[in-house]
């Protein structure tokens, strides 16, 4: 706990720019959440744009803006 999945259009990033990432976000998590950074997951979900609305948008997005902290402006 806690366990931070991104869903994201295919985008390489390399070995650098993930260190990064996982850094910001486990710290980011890390003060929110009070937690051990050892307690802290993290997996990058890359989708298709083709696919996003059907597997992202409409059952991540539209059915469930009541979970949302942030919501796009598409």
């Amino acid at each position: 706990m806690p366990h931070l999945t991104i869903k994201h259009f295919p985008k390489s990033l390399t070995p650098d720019e993930q260190t990064q990432l996982v850094a910001k976000l486990t710290a980011a998590v890390q003060e929110a959440f009070a937690c051990d950074e050892g307690a802290i997951s993290i997996a990058l979900h890359p989708i298709d744009p083709a696919l996003w609305d059907a597997q992202v948008y409409r059952p991540d997005i539209t059915a469930r803006q009541d979970t949302l902290i942030k919501k796009p402006n598409y």
